[in-house]
Formats: structure tokens, C-alpha cells, sequence
């Protein structure tokens, strides 16, 4: 290979990796002219939301720039051209932040306890435990047998001697008693009456 040769070579490759972009007077006048009307149209994509509207105008115009050959098209404006642009790209920034979870901000999270630290548990134990011993003993017994024991209705009343209508009567004023106890306590599923019950032992 001759010197003349390598020269135009390393000259073409040198060429080939320059990205031909739109002019820039050109690019400031399609934003002179269109980018009202585009930023018009994207905050009603975005329900309002001025700031990302304004990013998605502003990615629209770097394709106008990346993609000058547009400015070569069999049309009369480039509103067209730029309006499908920015909407696809609405679309997909829509479907990237539905598919990535929600982000929490720091107010959130300051306020949120931190599931290593067992104190909250703790004191939730020491409230449970105060509850249940405020119950007469006929009653801790039935919430004992049912929730702690894990014991059927059936099996509890033949455990404590009594009819089955009673085990449920009892355990029914139980939890109407720790409802009234224990502040935001709802005995609506047994798996919670469950644990706390647990708890309290």
C-alpha cells in the first residue's frame, strides 16, 4: 500500500465517523417557529406537567438536529414531523416510568420504621400482652385456645368443657374487648387476633 493510498484511507474513515447534524440557524428557527406549538401539544401528553413536557421538547429538537434530512422532506412545515416525534417520544417515556417502580421520596422514608429495629414490635407486644390480661379469665382462655393453641372452635370447646356457641361468644367479646383496648386494633382476619395473641404469651 502507498503513502497516497493510507492517507486517503485513514481520510475516509476519518470522514465516515463525522455525524452530519442539522445547521444550527436552522435548528433556532424550528424553534422560534414550532416550539410554542410543541410544547403546547406535550403538556397535554404529560396531563400538564410542565417540566417533563419542556424535556421532551427539548429531546425532540436534538432528533430535528441528529436528523437533518427532515429538513429535506416533501412537506410544506415540520410541525408534522416534529408533533409524531415528540409524541412518540411522550409514549415511550410514559411506558418506561409505568415499567420501573414508583419512586418514594425522603419524606417517606424518614417517617418509616425501619424494619430492623425490633422497639415498635416490642411495644406493640407490651400493649398486646396489658390487653389480654385485662380480659376475664373465661374469655383469655378462649382467645389462648383459638389463636395462640391454633385450636378449632370444636376442639376448644371440648379442651375448656363448654358448647361450641360459647367458645365463639367468647372469643367474639374477646375481640370486641381488645378492639377497645388496642388503638387501630380491627379483628376482622383471625391471622392478626392470631398473632397478637401469640404475642401476649
Amino acid at each position: 500500500m502507498t503513502t497516497a493510498t493510507a492517507t486517503m484511507t485513514t481520510a475516509s474513515a476519518r470522514t465516515a465517523t463525522v455525524t452530519v447534524t442539522t445547521d444550527e440557524h436552522q435548528l433556532q428557527e424550528l424553534q422560534r417557529e414550532h416550539g410554542p406549538a410543541l410544547l403546547s401539544f406535550l403538556l397535554g401528553l404529560t396531563y400538564g406537567d410542565r417540566q417533563r413536557a419542556e424535556d421532551l421538547v427539548q429531546e425532540t429538537l436534538v432528533r430535528a438536529w441528529l436528523h437533518p434530512e427532515a429538513f429535506s422532506g416533501a412537506y410544506d412545515s415540520m410541525r408534522p414531523w416534529l408533533f409524531t416525534v415528540a409524541r412518540r417520544l411522550a409514549i415511550d417515556a410514559r411506558r418506561s416510568r409505568l415499567a420501573r417502580p414508583a419512586e418514594i421520596g425522603d419524606g417517606v422514608l424518614a417517617v418509616t420504621p425501619d424494619p430492623s429495629d425490633a422497639t415498635e414490635s416490642a411495644e406493640a407486644a407490651l400493649d398486646v400482652r396489658a390487653a389480654v390480661r385485662g380480659l376475664s379469665p373465661e374469655h383469655r382462655a378462649v382467645l389462648v385456645r383459638l389463636y395462640f393453641d391454633g385450636l378449632t372452635v370444636n376442639e376448644a370447646a371440648v379442651d375448656l368443657g363448654i358448647p361450641a356457641g360459647t367458645v365463639k361468644s367468647r372469643s367474639h367479646y374477646a375481640l370486641r374487648q381488645l378492639g377497645r383496648s388496642l388503638p387501630g386494633y380491627r379483628p376482622r382476619h383471625g391471622s392478626i387476633a392470631r398473632s397478637r395473641a401469640a404475642a401476649a404469651q
